[in-house]
């Protein structure tokens, strides 16, 4: 090699060396905890603010609306964004705001109308997370910033820590309802204190997409091929919009996806308001409990989803829908016989199927992404799967007509079509078949 040519070689700018694999995902993953938390801290205090603050059933699911209505634009926003200007500066900046909002539901303490604008707040905050947090965590647990072999945990973390927030946040706040002064003040000191201590944790973590596509010095990302940043670049040039998912996306998640939030607020938001007719003193303590069951079975079955995973998403999709279908039968028993005990049982199997399917969600979302379309694809998952929130109102508002354990059999056959759809529309391409 000719001294000229080392001259070229020295000026020519190369690609930074990737950074050493490091537990980054799990430092940012306490974001998506906080994210569950803030969700069901309000969840279990409905019977509290019921009794204490006067609040009617429909005031109580309406207040349960309003953080889906604020959570999927805030998915669908923080998308693009977290594309455009990187996954570290949205995530901290919604995980600041999701403090926010839990100070305006502290402020609900003293007036009720603190707690639409803190539930609304709620919801857009924790949708910024899901999107720009999610992909975030799924980044960082993957290589380069991962030891290799990891790309199947990097799938379902996101999910799996909102799911521990989910579980914990509800009972933590229905315990201090329950026995500690000035409930609706206190329930809500451990989700700030956890917010705080995931943005230090977070804070000193690397941004994976930065601004301008990830682009690194030698005009690549890390990730991702030369071909794919080649294509981005164009489609820049031309104005044209990078596609977010491969083909298959909406067929493979649209018939699944709303049943995802659908059975857990059944499982934890209305039963419990169904089957406390026993339960005079403890109802905000069944409550909390609920909230914890649910989700925490969510957990509990994430070795099976793996299991299932690895030989078909699609086969965990399927058990996750019947799982779900036989615990809204269970649910209907329970409030149609009054009885507390089987409204858990009932809960832990919804919560079973809602880990089940939420597992073939986020995996199938991974795989379907376009080079550089993640954090929009995940937006649009979340945003489906969010849909099942309004199920509490529905019921609710169905409820003046029908009866309510009905209603949950009606729910758990719905389960099934639903299922025998995802499998019509998407067994000859075997989407997700290992």
């Amino acid at each position: 090699m000719t001294d000229t040519a080392d001259a070229v070689l020295a000026r020519t700018p190369t690609a930074p060396a990737p950074p050493a694999p490091r537990r980054y995902g799990l430092r940012t993953a306490l974001m998506m905890t906080a994210s569950g938390w803030s969700a069901n801290q309000f969840a279990a205090l409905l019977g509290a603010y019921r009794a204490g603050a006067g609040l009617s059933d429909a005031a109580v699911n309406a207040l349960l609306a309003v953080y889906a209505v604020g959570l999927i634009p805030g998915l669908l926003a923080a998308a693009p964004l977290s594309d455009r200007y990187g996954r570290r500066p949205v995530a901290l900046g919604a995980l600041a705001l999701n403090a926010v909002a839990t100070l305006l539901l502290m402020l609900g303490a003293g007036s009720v109308f603190w707690l639409g604008p803190g539930r609304l707040l709620t919801g857009i905050s924790a949708g910024a997370l899901l999107a720009a947090g999610g992909a975030w965590v799924k980044e960082l647990s993957s290589p380069p910033y991962a030891p290799a072999g990891t790309e199947t945990v990097a799938a379902r973390r996101s999910g799996v820590f909102v799911s521990l927030g989910f579980a914990s946040g509800g009972l933590a706040a229905a315990l201090i309802a329950q026995w500690a002064p000035h409930p609706m003040v206190l329930a809500y000191l451990p989700h700030l204190v956890l917010a705080v201590l995931a943005w230090g944790l977070a804070q000193g973590s690397p941004e994976t997409c930065p601004v301008g596509r990830g682009r690194t010095a030698g005009g690549t990302e890390f990730g991702r091929t030369a071909q794919d940043t080649a294509s981005g670049r164009t489609a820049a040039r031309t104005g044209a919009r990078t596609p977010a998912a491969r083909p298959g996306f909406w067929r493979a998640l649209l018939p699944m996806a709303p049943w995802v939030f659908a059975g857990p607020m059944v499982g934890f938001a209305t039963l419990p308001g169904l089957v406390d007719g026993g339960l005079r003193g403890w109802e905000v303590v069944y409550a909390g409990v609920a909230t914890a069951v649910v989700p925490g079975a969510g957990v509990a079955v994430q070795p099976l989803a793996r299991r299932l995973s690895l030989r078909s998403r699609l086969l965990s999709a399927v058990a996750g829908m019947l799982v779900m279908a036989g615990g809204f039968g269970l649910a209907g028993a329970a409030a149609a016989y009054q009885q507390p005990v089987l409204g858990l049982v009932a809960g832990a199997v919804l919560g079973a199927g809602y880990g089940l399917v939420l597992t073939y969600g986020l995996g199938t979302t991974a795989a379907l992404a376009a080079p550089g379309g993640l954090a929009r694809l995940t937006s649009y998952f979340w945003s489906l799967a969010y849909l099942g929130m309004f199920a509490p109102l529905l019921l609710s508002m169905l409820g003046n007509t029908f009866a309510v354990p009905g209603l949950l059999a009606g729910a758990g056959v719905l389960a099934v079509v639903c299922c025998a759809l995802l499998v019509l529309l998407n067994r000859p391409c075997r989407v997700g078949t290992r």
